[in-house]
This record gives structure tokens, C-alpha cells and sequence, in this order.
């Protein structure tokens, strides 16, 4: 990306769609965790930074659950959430729907209303302190069965979440079907939650169609198998349902050899809407600056079509209309201002 294009995605105003609550926290953060719960993860930066280098999916997941064991206590996932809300603001993410995992999380030492409390006070410091307005979609750990379903489904409809917009599903595809979670998902829809399921990320556009046929999917997280079934992009781009993209993840975790082989082109060439994200961007030594930057470099896109993506992401949220419009003009603002100043 020449500079002027990298300025140009620095300064723009942006949403991100994919992107969780404990593999964004910062070397930083996830330092200071370690201090005060001394364990497997290193708190030096050097070694810290090497612990975050993947052999595959399912050493990925091993280190994800390392971290979050970090997140012990009420004060702990206030910091992270709230420091990952500062995070955010330092690159103009002003709208984020981050993906929490209650299920890991949730203790006896732990009770969901102390966790809800938490997340739901980092919420409101974000938007009042940083202007990061954060909601919240509420993941179940697939590895765990339906039991973590139960639970997720309990901790998300059981309690007052003012930020709460969707219900997701993480972790494992293989031997882990969608459809094993249609109730859990048939009751959120029901209540008036969202249908955002990964799939398609580790497997092949089978768990897309399931994440679909059986949950009602509105977004699908990762979803880049559908590369490979012409009659699912079609569909994709027929029915409005947006795929969350996180390019630099699906190579870090050799889901995709290189960028150079990232079927992100396919899938926009096919009209399938695509928001841009980071997944877990500390984790994998991004953040979602450098991925417009690689999206911009796979597509060939100008400060033009980076706006673009930019108002794809807005137009994915599950947001009200006011606030898409407020972002979309602000968006378009900025273009302007850039395009007379250059």
C-alpha cells in the first residue's frame, strides 16, 4: 500500500463486525493479566509475541483458552474490555460488535451478573470516554457442546444485556455442526437476538449452508469456503448475507496458504457483501488498519474503494438506522475532506 493510501485508511472512520473480546487484548494488557495471575502465559513482550505464533487451528484454540484463564476477576475483564475499546479509538474504529464467550468466562468466583456488570461498565466508559460505541455478541464455544450452548443461551436471555445484539457460535467446526445449536439459536431469534455463527472458516461450505438452513444466519463469521460453491455465493449475494472477513487470521492459522491465495477476490467478484475485520488482531499482529491495507492490496482498490468497505461494514451492523446513517456521513465526510485537501 503506497502511503498516501495508508494515511488515508489511518484517519477513516471505520466499524468492525469480527473481532473477540479476549484475543483483542493488547501484548500490553495480556502482560499485566499475567502479572497478576502468574501461570503458562509469559508477561515479557519478547516472549509473549512468540507464544502467539500458531501451528494450526487447534493450537490456536489451546492458547486462546491459556489467555482467557487470565480473565479471573470482574476488575480483570472491565480492563480488557475497556483498554480494547482505547485500542480501537487509536485507529478511528468508532462502532465495534465485539464477540464474548460468557461460557469461558463465567465462575462461581465469577457469577454472570458480576461479568455483565463489567462488561456492560466498559461499554458505557467506552462510548462516554473514547466516542467507541461497542455492542456485544455472545459466542458459544462449539468444543463444549451443547452444555455451553445452554449456558450461553441462559447467562444471554436470563439477564438484562443492554448491549447484547447477537448470538454466535466459535471455536471448532469439525465433528461440531450447526445444527447442533438450533435451539439455543431458535430462542435467540425469538427473543430478538441476531443469527452471526462462524462457519465455513476451518470447513467447507457444508457448515455454511447448516449456519444458514438451520439457524437463520444473518452473517456469517469468516464464511471464505463459499469461495468454492458458486450457488452459495449467489446465494450470499441474493439474500444480503454478509461475510465477516479476517484475512491475516486465516493465514496465521493456515486456513489459506498465503494472502496470495485468500479467496477475498472470489467472493466480491461474486457480489457476496464483505465486511473486513481482525479476528484477534494482537494474536496475530494486526490490527484493522493493516487489514483494509491487505484487503486494498488482494481487491486493487483506490481511496475510493476503500470507503467502500469501510460503508459495507456499516451496513452490516446490527445497529438502528440513525446511528448507521450518523457513521455513513461521517464516513463520506471525511472522503471529502481528504479528496479537497489532496
Amino acid at each position: 500500500m503506497n502511503p498516501s493510501l495508508a494515511s488515508f485508511v489511518a484517519g477513516l472512520p471505520k466499524a468492525e463486525l469480527h473481532v473477540h473480546q479476549v484475543g483483542s487484548a493488547s501484548p500490553r494488557i495480556v502482560a499485566q493479566l499475567a502479572e497478576r495471575h502468574p501461570g503458562v502465559v509469559p508477561s515479557d513482550p519478547e516472549a509473549l509475541a512468540a507464544y502467539f505464533r500458531f501451528d494450526d487451528f487447534a493450537h490456536f484454540i489451546s492458547i486462546y483458552l491459556d489467555v482467557v484463564k487470565l480473565v479471573e476477576t470482574a476488575e480483570d475483564v472491565r480492563l480488557l474490555t475497556y483498554e480494547v475499546a482505547r485500542d480501537m479509538a487509536a485507529q478511528q474504529i468508532r462502532y465495534a460488535e465485539l464477540t464474548v464467550t460468557p461460557y469461558l468466562s463465567v465462575t462461581p468466583e465469577l457469577p454472570a451478573e458480576a461479568f455483565l456488570e463489567a462488561i456492560e461498565d466498559a461499554r458505557t466508559g467506552a462510548e462516554r470516554d473514547l466516542g467507541v460505541k461497542l455492542r456485544w455478541i455472545f459466542d458459544i464455544p462449539a468444543d463444549f457442546g451443547v452444555p455451553a450452548a445452554e449456558m450461553t443461551a441462559s447467562i444471554a436471555l436470563d439477564h438484562h444485556v443492554p448491549g447484547l445484539v447477537g448470538l454466535g457460535i466459535g471455536g471448532s467446526e469439525d465433528g461440531f455442526p450447526r445444527s447442533m445449536f438450533v435451539e439455543q439459536f431458535d430462542r435467540a431469534r425469538a427473543y430478538g437476538l441476531h443469527s452471526v455463527p462462524h462457519a465455513g472458516e476451518t470447513t467447507g461450505p457444508a457448515t455454511i449452508w447448516d449456519a444458514i438452513e438451520n439457524l437463520g444466519a444473518e452473517r456469517i463469521e469468516h464464511g471464505i469456503a463459499a469461495a468454492q460453491d458458486p450457488d452459495l455465493m449467489r446465494y450470499l449475494a441474493e439474500n444480503d448475507i454478509t461475510l465477516d472477513v479476517c484475512p491475516t487470521s486465516n493465514v496465521a492459522l493456515k486456513v489459506v496458504p498465503d494472502l496470495e491465495h485468500h479467496p477475498l477476490p472470489t467472493l466480491v467478484a461474486a457480489g457476496v457483501p464483505v465486511s473486513i475485520n481482525t479476528d484477534d488482531p494482537p494474536m496475530f499482529g494486526t490490527d484493522l488498519n493493516r487489514e483494509y491495507a491487505v484487503a486494498a492490496d488482494l481487491l486493487g482498490l483506490d481511496q475510493a474503494g476503500v470507503a467502500r468497505l469501510a460503508r459495507a461494514a456499516v451496513d452490516g451492523a446490527f445497529v438502528d438506522d440513525v446511528y448507521k446513517t450518523e457513521l455513513r456521513g461521517e464516513i463520506d465526510a471525511y472522503v471529502a475532506e481528504w479528496n479537497a485537501t489532496t
